[in-house]
């Protein structure tokens, strides 16, 4: 019998998940992460994914499905891999997508780790993706249910990670697994999908940036892209790219935020217009499709997690980045993001940090 270690959140997709690894035949094992002290963040117990009320949620599942729980500390990994680069991002003007590096960093290394040394075959997480083995390369597909697909998270996971994973919940709707902890008595059967950045759930990151590092960000200059002053921002960690509304600024027409230039502590505005572009460049790059990619393809690429693909020309330069040509422009190109590419099927190719536009 195969061995597997299920993440547990407290939610109601980890829980199913969970029961159809048991249902499946595997050797079961369920453990949460706790990733962060609420001191970290500055917020309450109460309100964070590492409450004492989601933690009861999974061990209650857990116990109901019969199988050992346990909480795993991997707080100071999560410090080092999750929160800091978060924090350097904002502090040097890039948006980052913290889900990226916690799925890489945490779910699929350290978890993934721990699972080996308890002899686990694989590790289960209730992410909506999915899983398959082509010309005996393991690759990774967008979900049944599109509209709660999480593929473009998960885009750095290895061959060896893919291979050693399960996503129980890929070939499912959302309704279908609701409905499904309903029918099993899962107390969480009803419980809302969390919608914020874990370890910041008010939403203000800026307060989390300052609690944790103790700084105070220092004003600057709000220009236009002709290099006119037309007022002053409160610190480069308030604003991120198409941003429209805390401005500031009282025009005749809305601008919103185009560029931020660290390195001046400055902060560009301009009309929406300026905000398109055809093309990027992403480095920190991982192919899931292929060991050595063609060196000029087409595929489909976004740049937003809750946005359908777009057309481009994909092409790997020299020093390894990638160049994204879109035949149409798209709006808001945010160094940070991830540039996330899939064919025509629906399985990704490849992804990696945007770094720049051209």
């Amino acid at each position: 019998m195969s061995g597997a270690l299920i993440a547990m959140s407290g939610g109601v997709d980890s829980s199913v998940a969970a029961y159809l690894t048991k249902e499946a035949g595997y050797d079961c094992i369920g453990a949460t992460m706790r990733l962060f002290t609420n001191e970290d963040a500055n917020v309450s117990r109460e309100k964070s994914c590492c409450s004492v009320e989601d933690t009861e949620f999974a061990r209650a599942a857990a116990f109901r499905l019969g199988f050992p729980y346990y909480v795993f500390d991997f707080s100071g990994d999560f410090r080092k891999s999750v929160i800091e680069p978060f924090i350097d991002a904002y502090e040097n003007g890039r948006t980052p997508n913290p889900c990226v590096n916690c799925n890489r960093y945490l779910k699929f290394e350290s978890l993934y780790r721990r699972a080996r040394e308890l002899g686990r075959d694989y590790i289960v997480t209730g992410h909506y993706a999915l899983i398959e083995e082509k010309n005996g390369r393991m690759r990774l597909k967008k979900s049944v249910d599109e509209t709660k697909d999480q593929s473009y998270v998960l885009y750095s996971l290895t061959q060896e990670q893919l291979r050693h994973t399960l996503f129980p919940l890929g070939g499912m709707r959302k309704t279908e697994v609701r409905a499904l902890a309903a029918s099993l008595g899962l107390a969480n059967a009803e419980k809302p999908d969390s919608q914020d950045i874990c370890f910041v759930p008010d939403g203000d990151y800026a307060a989390v940036l300052k609690n944790y590092t103790g700084k105070t960000y220092p004003a600057g200059q709000i220009r236009d892209k002709y290099g006119n002053v037309l007022g002053a921002h409160d610190g480069i960690i308030h604003y991120t790219m198409g941003q429209r509304k805390g401005i500031g600024l009282a025009l005749p027409a809305p601008v919103y935020v185009t560029d931020i230039i660290p390195e001046t502590n400055t902060i560009v505005v301009g009309p929406n217009e300026d905000l398109f572009t055809r093309t990027l460049i992403a480095d920190d790059f991982n192919w899931i499709a292929w060991e050595t990619p063609p060196a000029v393809f087409r595929a489909r690429a976004k740049i937003r997690y809750k946005q359908p693909e777009k057309e481009a020309e994909v092409s790997v330069l020299p020093d390894g980045r990638v160049k994204i040509a879109f035949d149409e422009p798209v709006r808001a190109v945010t160094k940070g993001q991830a540039a996330v590419i899939y064919d025509e099927e629906g399985y990704v190719l490849g992804g990696g940090t945007i770094c720049g536009k051209n």
